[in-house]
């Protein structure tokens, strides 16, 4: 069997024996998703590949992995539970956006920092669909998010991942942002967004946002105001309040009144108009807004808030260095 004919496109018939080459027009789109799938590598990379080895698909994969771009495939299955989140603001708009990787070591690492800079600037062009994120062009390369994130935990030596994105914008005011726990400019362990919405100028809206920010990083409200509240969780607490109510044995009338101040109890520590402000400790969100509102001379609106930790819901793997040294002495 000729070599070529282990291409599944191969056409014996255009094959030119003079110059000993298959046509490129022989290495179909199907064939380079074959070897994207098998390999990990990037799309131009795997046509490369192709190309350099006359369309041979097992070939192809060999090539790429002495080249060290097949690497990505072996690491795409671990946890990546670390990572940074990164923040691109501009006036009436915000976006963050949180990176993965397998260890917080990487997030020091100045590639993957870039990495995080560039895909918050591309997030903020691109939405917060993490698919369309991936399939959009990178930045000052020919190649596309997805494949320059493969070429990434080649070089890097760790899986990453582009978990999730969200934005926040105003038609007219500010949003304001906040990192805390920051590694780099513009990226850290907390990212959040404050969406004020004002004729106010902004030398009072930056620092009141500011300040809402900082206290959404520290309080880590479920929502911005009771409306907005997963009708569950309001369900569950209320059920909760209802059992230890009526434990008190007292009437049905006073347990009804227990439970109602027991509610805006809840709503206090879960709401974000309704917690009381953590740079002072006394005032409510709400009343923060309307003070500095009166103050200003115009309406302000606190409209929306984001609030991106990283690694907020992962499982996290961890290791146990002891059983792992055991493990490989044979103990």
């Amino acid at each position: 069997m000729h070599p070529w004919a282990r291409c599944p496109s191969f056409d014996p018939h255009s094959f030119d024996p003079r110059t000993k080459e298959i046509p490129m027009a022989q290495i179909t789109a199907a064939l380079v998703k074959e070897l994207r799938e098998k390999s990990g590598a990037g799309m131009m990379d795997c046509k490369k590949a192709l190309a350099e080895n006359d369309g041979d698909l097992e070939a192809a994969v060999d090539w790429l992995r002495t080249k060290g771009l097949a690497a990505a495939a072996k690491k795409s299955g671990r946890v990546a539970a670390e990572g940074l989140v990164g923040v691109k603001a501009e006036g009436t708009r915000a976006t963050a956006i949180e990176i993965n990787s397998e260890t917080d070591f990487v997030a020091r690492n100045e590639q993957f920092q870039e990495f995080v800079r560039t895909l918050a600037d591309v997030a903020q062009a691109a939405g917060n669909d993490v698919e369309a994120i991936k399939a959009a062009p990178y930045p000052g390369s020919s190649k596309i998010v997805s494949e320059v994130l493969t070429d990434n935990i080649a070089t890097i030596g760790e899986n990453m991942n582009i978990r999730r994105a969200a934005g926040v914008a105003v038609d007219e005011g500010l949003v304001s942002t906040y990192i805390h726990g920051t590694v780099a400019d513009g990226m850290g362990k907390i990212a959040v967004l404050v969406g004020l919405t004002s004729k106010a100028d902004a030398s009072v809206l930056e620092p009141l946002g500011k300040q809402i920010a900082m206290h959404v990083a520290a309080a880590n409200p479920a929502s911005l105001n009771v409306e907005q509240l997963d009708p569950e969780l309001i369900d569950r607490e209320k059920q909760v309040q209802i059992e230890k109510a009526r434990e008190s044995g007292k009437p049905d009338n006073i347990i009804e009144k227990m439970i109602e101040g027991r509610m805006r109890k809840f709503y206090q520590e879960v709401v974000l108009l309704e917690q009381t402000f953590v740079i002072d400790n006394e005032t409510r969100i709400a009343k923060v807004i309307e003070n500095a509102a009166k103050e200003a001379g115009t309406d302000i609106t606190l409209t929306d808030f984001v609030r991106m930790e990283m690694g907020e819901g992962l499982e996290k793997k961890e290791d146990d260095f002891a059983a792992e040294v055991a493990a490989a002495a044979g103990v």
